[in-house]
């Protein structure tokens, strides 16, 4: 069905496309065993002290504001990821703001954490009870005097209601975050958001989500202040500033973060080099250009734990998280793995 709607859903500007997306979904009209995959207890792990039916999960920035994860998780997606959410509603960047690279497999989106705001997303969270696992992604309004206070206003509002929450330090669309790789930035941060979970009396695991323009020299001071400061699990990575010197489309050269199968690769060599310095004291969430069972599985042996998609549910539609399910489970069958987890970081 989506393979005859696409063109002319291409045909919308992306934002438009985007919405009737989320307002389709809000109908909930698509009933979930269309999206069911047999043998998947193979892709069954624990992780983040939670059972996930699957690794493959809804990355954070299509459902903002969370107004349809539960719709999301009857897709097939092992969990959603919603947000980034800030303190405060804020309309984001100027439009347009986001652009298809369809030769190219490719999404450049500059939205700016365009939300609802914190307290209106929790009302609407606790309103709709979950029904799969929800990680709630967090970050700073773009005018805000102190984002080390916003983020830890964020864990303080979510951290009843969320499995996990995703501390963002790498959109390139807001002004400074980036900044937060530093060492020093990043240990003050952690520390305050780890106050804040003593305050608040809570154990939720807190992720970290990095960039994949760090330097190498970087790896290793990100890993031992998330090791210090107990990160849950590294997110790598958020979209790419680089690598469009080969790419087709006359967007290319738009501001913004490039998502999709130009950062496959990035993403995947940034996995494994966190990798082999983490030595299994912290898991990875493997994200960037998992368009298939073949690209999930290159990330999985890269060593994640779990992924992540975003831009292939754009391109492949509902069935995304469904069809690259079946795939990945051919491979391990083919391969004679019986779970998903005995063949993670095994291409290291």
């Amino acid at each position: 069905m989506f393979s005859i709607l696409r063109p002319f859903i291409f045909n919308l500007d992306p934002e438009v496309a985007h919405d009737l997306a989320i307002k389709s979904l809000k109908l909930n009209l698509l009933p979930s065993k269309m999206f069911e995959v047999e043998d998947e207890k193979i892709l069954n792990i624990e992780l983040l002290g939670k059972n996930f039916p699957n690794p493959i999960g809804l990355a954070a920035g299509f459902d903002k504001s969370a107004e349809v994860y539960n719709s999301l998780l009857k897709l097939g997606f092992g969990f959603v990821e919603v947000g980034t959410i800030t303190p405060l509603k804020q309309f984001g960047n100027p439009k347009p703001r986001i652009f298809r690279l369809k030769e190219d497999g490719a999404l450049i989106n500059r939205l700016g954490f365009n939300n609802d705001g914190m307290e209106k997303v929790k009302n609407r969270i606790i309103s709709e009870k979950k029904k799969g696992i929800l990680g709630i992604n967090i970050g700073p309004n773009k005018n805000t005097k102190d984002q080390k206070n916003d983020f830890c206003l964020g864990l303080k509002n979510f951290f009843d209601i969320a499995d996990y929450i995703t501390i963002n330090i790498s959109s390139p669309n807001t002004k400074d975050l980036r900044n937060f790789h530093d060492k020093e930035k990043l240990e003050d941060l952690l520390l305050a958001l780890n106050k804040t979970k003593k305050e608040s009396k809570t154990n939720i695991p807190l992720l970290l989500k990095v960039s994949p323009d760090i330097k190498d020299n970087h790896i290793g001071e990100i890993i031992d202040v998330a090791i210090k400061n107990d990160i849950s699990a590294i997110i790598l990575t958020n979209t790419t500033n680089s690598n469009r010197d080969n790419l087709t489309n006359e967007a290319r050269r738009e501001e913004g973060g490039l998502s999709g199968e130009p950062l496959q690769q990035i993403s995947t060599n940034m996995i494994k080099k966190f990798y082999k310095q983490l030595k299994g004291k912290i898991p990875i969430i493997g994200v960037g250009g998992v368009n298939s069972g073949k690209s999930a599985y290159e990330k999985i042996i890269a060593g994640a734990s779990l992924l992540q998609l975003y831009t292939s549910f754009v391109y492949r539609g509902p069935s995304a998280a469904k069809d690259i399910k079946k795939e990945l489970i051919q491979i391990l069958k083919s391969e004679g793995i019986k779970n998903i987890k005995d063949v993670i970081g095994k291409g290291v």
